[in-house]
């Protein structure tokens, strides 16, 4: 960790979400989850918000709710080497639905999938399914973060709106942005991010009761997204680097997950030039190289 923690001089706080720019540069915690054992360095007792790493909570939440064809009838499943906030992309697509449910697009389009007969009652259900992956009941929002994102929503609420007028996004594109702000404001720890590795890692099954929480096909769906769309448009590279599938969010999150059922959660805020955590993506690659944890490596293909 020491050795590492420099790479995160090269990166800057994210700046958009005015609440991240609290975050402590110098924070950096890595959580390292399978079976029933933890293995913990830094400072993994920091919380921070989800961010993108929500998107695949909630796309697994929509596929439980409403099966693959009608999630991907409205959000498609193709990598793309454009920011995670294009708009650009759509315009091009015919018809115009997002590439995949890692760009916020597709994330949004995914939200509004989500089951609920209000916004508070969609929320808590995502909540709730944090909860039952997480083994922590006391997961929560962090209410300053959400009402940050609210005041600097313009471009995704345009997103709403470009999807809504193509017949991709259904219902009201308020309703749909504020739980889609909520579910990226929710705080967490490392040691929760390693936890929810650990259980997509290992087929949906809770580790410690054997005990499914995800369908194995969605578990597989979800790993699958990780490898290909999970660091925005530097996944590509990552997949080559550090072979490991994971989740990146702007507040420095980040998610891994192995085919043996380890979890990996890490968090240090500085992100570099795509929007990854500096450090983080520095660490993974550091583990892989160093423990030949690739999934492409020969000794751990199937």
């Amino acid at each position: 960790m020491n050795a590492i923690q420099p790479a995160s001089k090269s990166g800057t706080l994210a700046s958009y979400i005015p609440a991240l720019l609290d975050a402590d540069p110098e924070a950096f915690g890595c959580v390292i989850y399978k079976g029933e054992s933890f293995i913990e360095a830094g400072r993994t007792k920091d919380r921070f918000t989800l961010q993108s790493v929500s998107k695949i909570v909630s796309l697994a939440l929509a596929l439980m709710d409403q099966g693959e064809e009608q999630v991907f009838s409205r959000v498609g499943m193709e990598p793309t080497g454009n920011p995670f906030h294009t708009i650009q992309a759509l315009e091009k697509e015919k018809p115009s639905k997002p590439l995949n449910p890692m760009i916020n697009a597709g994330a949004l389009v995914v939200t509004s999938l989500l089951e609920g007969n209000s916004g508070e009652e969609t929320i808590g259900r995502f909540l709730a399914f944090l909860h039952e992956l997480t083994g922590n009941p006391s997961i929560h929002i962090c209410e300053k973060t959400a009402a940050s994102e609210r005041k600097h929503a313009d471009l995704n609420r345009s997103l709403c709106y470009f999807l809504k007028s193509h017949g991709v996004l259904k219902g009201d594109v308020e309703g749909t942005l504020d739980i889609y702000i909520n579910q990226c404001s929710v705080l967490m720890t490392c040691r929760d991010l390693a936890r929810i590795g650990s259980i997509i890692g290992n087929e949906g099954r809770d580790p410690e009761t054997g005990r499914g929480i995800l369908p194995p096909r969605i578990a597989k769906i979800i790993t699958t997204f990780m490898v290909t769309c999970g660091m925005y448009n530097a996944s590509g590279s990552f997949a080559i680097k550090a072979g490991i599938p994971a989740k990146s969010g702007v507040s420095g999150a980040l998610l891994g997950c192995l085919p043996d059922g380890t979890g990996i959660g890490v968090y240090s805020p500085p992100l570099d030039e795509k929007g990854n955590s500096a450090a983080g993506v520095r660490l993974l690659e550091t583990l892989s190289e160093k423990y030949d944890l690739s999934i492409f490596s020969s000794q751990n293909r199937v």
